[in-house]
């Protein structure tokens, strides 16, 4: 039996994570394994896929939670080093549960678990975690049957093909690519994936390293994008790619060394899906740009918004029926690859439009960029509903309307501006996104609203 507290710091809304050694090691990761098997096979699942990331605790870990399903008479299926949409297409494509090991972009030290249902259905708090974190507080249930076994398979050239088939890159113009994967699963997928097309793939850090001895594998903080901002320069690449430590996001760079913002992205291929599904529904989270369902909605499609986090769009994703939705962290999610996230896929549509395209990408992206973005501002906060109200109060002659579908979402008089504060899942933070027709009136509103925050 383990303490409910601790399970708590470990067990979050969407997956577990926690510094190995501390939080996470192969006697817990055994039990999460059992766990997740009990409940897989009361729901009639026989199969649970594995994948790992490069982390050095990664094959350990993986290795333990596999015995901890099979003790529980279910059968795993062990996939090595995969990126996270990887295993998700493991899991869709087999027809099995997952678990990936992977802290995402979290330093060295940390260490996760995502789970899936067959079909690459999230297992988020509401929706199975809850249900392992009580089993590991109760003590997870012995298992008197046979114990399942254990087999190997490489689906990487399956994940390739399948990708490759959902987008056609065989006609694009010659295009000088620049990836930096962070020596993250970037390396392990990219050169399987686009090898053999009209790219000529420039890497940097492919080669695979938990430690992360070049920088952090996470593009969300500026400055892990600034080595592949100079290489694109350096190289004269037409386009740079960034992705995480697991290769479930990737950020874009133009030919200028600058980023495009996640929006423009969904943007972009939000068009590229209603030119193929004309009419099609597209989900948004509450922080993406306000040019995405306004282009969506311009185009014949249906807008959806959501709140922020996977578990939420997968659900919506399903419920609508929506064939693309995205997220501002660049997390896309795609109907053609089971309602999961992919940074592959969404690179590749990227390098379809602009490979179809005679201008350059700052150009072509020039066309989705409507509004200024702060970015996500974080303040330390001891009261997060009493500095959230602060800010009500303090600006409530600004304020046109106020929605709380996620935190407070509150447009603004006069104005297209808006900004949205959000409580962390996981820490005291209050999370600030603002935007606005220009920079002085984003820079304006970030001042005042965290005036209140900080008070």
């Amino acid at each position: 039996m383990r303490d409910r507290e601790k399970l708590d710091q470990v067990i979050k809304a969407y997956d577990v994570r926690g510094v190995v050694g501390e939080d996470i090691d192969v006697d817990f990761v055994r039990e999460v394994g059992a766990a997740f098997a009990a409940l897989m096979r009361s729901e009639g699942e026989h199969v649970v896929a594995i994948g790992h990331d490069m982390r050095p605790s990664s094959p350990e870990l993986a290795a333990a939670f596999g015995e901890g399903v099979n003790a529980q008479g279910l059968n795993v299926v062990m996939l090595g080093l995969t990126s996270t949409d990887e295993l998700y297409f493991a899991s869709g494509d087999l027809d099995c549960a997952g678990a990936m090991f992977t802290a995402s972009h979290n330093p060295a030290k940390y260490n996760g678990i995502k789970l899936c249902r067959a079909g690459a259905k999230p297992v988020g708090e509401a929706t199975g975690l809850a249900d392992i974190k009580d089993m590991l507080a109760d003590g997870v249930p012995d298992f008197d049957g046979e114990p399942g076994a254990a087999t190997a398979r490489e689906v990487l050239e399956d994940y390739a093909a399948y990708l490759n088939k959902l987008v056609d890159l065989s006609a694009t113009r010659p295009l000088v690519v620049a990836v930096d994967a962070a020596n993250g699963m970037g390396g392990h997928t990219v050169p399987a994936v686009l090898e053999g097309l009209n790219l000529d793939i420039r890497p940097l850090y492919f080669e695979l390293d938990g430690t992360f001895p070049n920088h952090e594998a996470n593009p969300l903080d500026p400055k892990n994008l600034v080595d592949l901002q100079a290489f694109v320069k350096d190289q004269g690449a037409d386009i740079g790619l960034a992705f995480d430590g697991d290769a479930d996001r990737c950020f874009v760079v133009d030919e200028l060394g600058q980023p495009v913002s996640p929006s423009a992205i969904c943007a972009l291929v939000a068009e590229r899906y209603l030119d193929k599904f004309p009419g099609a529904t597209i989900i948004h989270n509450l922080i993406t740009s306000r040019a995405v369902p306004e282009l969506v909605e311009a185009t014949g499609g249906t807008p959806v918004r959501t709140r922020v986090g996977h578990s939420f769009i997968k659900a919506q994703m399903a419920e609508h029926d929506a064939v693309f939705g995205g997220e501002h962290s660049a997390h896309y999610y795609f109907q053609e690859f089971w309602n999961a996230d992919s940074g592959m896929l969404a690179a590749m549509h990227v390098l379809a439009a602009l490979g179809a395209s005679d201008k350059p990408l700052s150009e072509l992206m020039a066309d989705y960029l409507k509004y200024e973005a702060s970015g996500e501002i974080n303040s330390t906060v001891d009261d997060q509903d009493a500095a959230t109200q602060a800010v009500l109060d303090g600006m409530a002659d600004k304020i046109a309307g106020v929605d709380r579908l996620d935190g407070v979402t509150v447009d603004l008089k006069g104005t297209p501006a808006w900004f949205n504060v959000r409580a962390s899942n996981t820490e005291p933070l209050l999370r600030l996104n603002v935007e606005a027709p220009s920079k002085d009136e984003v820079d304006g509103i970030v001042q005042e609203v965290l005036s209140f925050i900080r008070a």
